[in-house]
C-alpha cells in the first residue's frame, strides 16, 4: 500500500535532510545528532554501526580525522519517508583516519545518502561513495 504525501510534507523531509548535514557534519553540532537521528538508527556502513550512540563514535572521528568537513547537497529528492541526497565532501586531513596520521591531504568525494525519515527523525539511512577515491587521495594503500 502506498502513502501519498503533500507537497510540504516532501519539502519538510528534504529541509530536514538538508539541515542534518548542515548542523551534524557541517557546522559540527553534536547536540543535533540527538535531533535528527533515532535512538536505534540503522545504517548499511558496519562500522557506524546500528543507533545514535554509535553513529557519535563514528561521526567524532571523522570530525577529529577531517576537522573542516564538509558536505555541499548538490540535490535533493523526496518521495514518501525517503530523502536521497546527492552530495559532495571535502575536507582536509589534519588528524588519524583508518591508523594513518593526519597527511594534510584535501579530499574531494561524491556520495549518496538516502535516508528514512519519520516524525521529523532520520530513523534508517543508506549511504554510497567513493572510499577507494578517498583512501588515493589520502595516499593510503588498499592493502591497509
Amino acid at each position: 500500500m502506498t502513502t501519498s504525501h503533500s507537497t510540504e510534507y516532501l519539502e519538510n523531509n528534504k529541509a530536514l535532510a538538508r539541515a542534518f548535514f548542515e548542523e551534524i557534519w557541517n557546522k559540527g553540532d553534536e547536540s543535533a545528532i540527538d535531533r535528527f537521528i533515532a535512538k536505534d538508527a540503522a545504517g548499511n556502513d558496519p562500522k557506524f554501526g546500528v543507533g545514535r550512540e554509535s553513529f557519535r563514535i563514528q561521526w567524532k572521528k571523522w570530525r577529529i580525522a577531517f576537522p573542516d568537513i564538509n558536505f555541499a547537497i548538490e540535490e535533493l529528492v523526496a518521495e514518501g519517508n525517503t530523502v536521497v541526497s546527492r552530495w559532495k565532501l571535502t575536507g582536509t586531513h589534519l588528524g588519524e583516519y583508518l591508523g594513518h596520521p593526519g597527511t594534510g591531504k584535501k579530499i574531494n568525494i561524491d556520495g549518496v545518502s538516502i535516508d528514512r525519515i519519520e516524525n521529523n527523525i532520520v530513523t534508517s539511512g543508506f549511504d554510497a561513495w567513493d572510499s577507494l577515491t578517498l583512501r588515493q587521495q589520502l595516499g593510503i594503500a588498499l592493502t591497509d
